[in-house]
């Protein structure tokens, strides 16, 4: 069987906006009158917790403090939005040739996110893509359980008609690609910068950038594996 589709993971694996997120969490901290700051460094360690709320919820437990972590995060993602459109973003390296060369061969374009719907939505507008140029957009709503879970990769899978040797999933953290993996998914690792250094799950191949050349490798392998 070939290649019949790309997932890309994350958010993070289009552009990088871990410290725009980490700004947007210190400016509703501040909102809320918390007297929280969260430094690169400590993001960078949260971020191995899938989940904005639950990283809220999780450090609010640590530092003895009752939070509405819902109404904290809904602010989170306004600032997020504000920090966007205001600052503006790039995609990260080859992420558009790859989404061409896709296009170009009629494969399947899926963003297979565990992120919130409206965050998705902020960083689509602010990029030269938009979730016309994709065939699924998922989101946390989309499935019971979040990454590390496989269960967005099944529900990407399920609505396209997919089996796991037809996709190539391309993920920014080892969470992350740990969910695709356990999918049955041929998974590159392009690691964000709060990723960087970190091992990834075995068999994921570490890239610096995304080039067309993914395809065609990607290729090969799905017809030795469904040899």
């Amino acid at each position: 069987m070939t290649l019949q589709a790309v997932f890309f993971g994350a958010i993070g694996t289009l552009a990088e906006t871990s410290e725009l997120q980490r700004r947007a969490y210190n400016m509703a901290f501040a909102a809320a009158d918390l007297d929280w700051v969260w430094d690169r460094e400590s993001y960078a360690r949260m971020l191995r917790e899938p989940g904005g709320k639950t990283r809220i919820r999780t450090y609010a437990e640590q530092a003895g403090d009752r939070v509405d972590a819902a109404a904290v995060h809904a602010a989170k993602q306004m600032y997020f939005a504000m920090l966007l459109a205001r600052e503006g973003v790039d995609l990260r390296p080859g992420v558009g040739d790859l989404i061409n060369a896709v296009q170009a061969r009629g494969l399947l374009l899926a963003l297979v996110t565990g992120t919130d719907a409206a965050q998705v939505d902020a960083l689509l507008a602010a990029l030269p893509i938009s979730r016309d140029d994709f065939d699924w957009v998922g989101d946390r709503t989309r499935a019971a359980r979040g990454k590390p879970a496989p269960d967005l990769y099944y529900a990407a899978m399920d609505d396209l008609g997919l089996l796991p040797h037809h996709v190539l999933v391309i993920e920014d953290t080892p969470e992350s690609a740990q969910a695709a993996v356990d999918a049955g998914l041929a998974t590159i690792g392009f690691a964000g910068e709060a990723a960087r250094g970190r091992a990834f799950p075995a068999g994921v191949e570490i890239v610096d950038r995304l080039d067309r050349d993914h395809l065609n490798r990607s290729s090969r392998a799905s017809v030795i594996a469904a040899e």
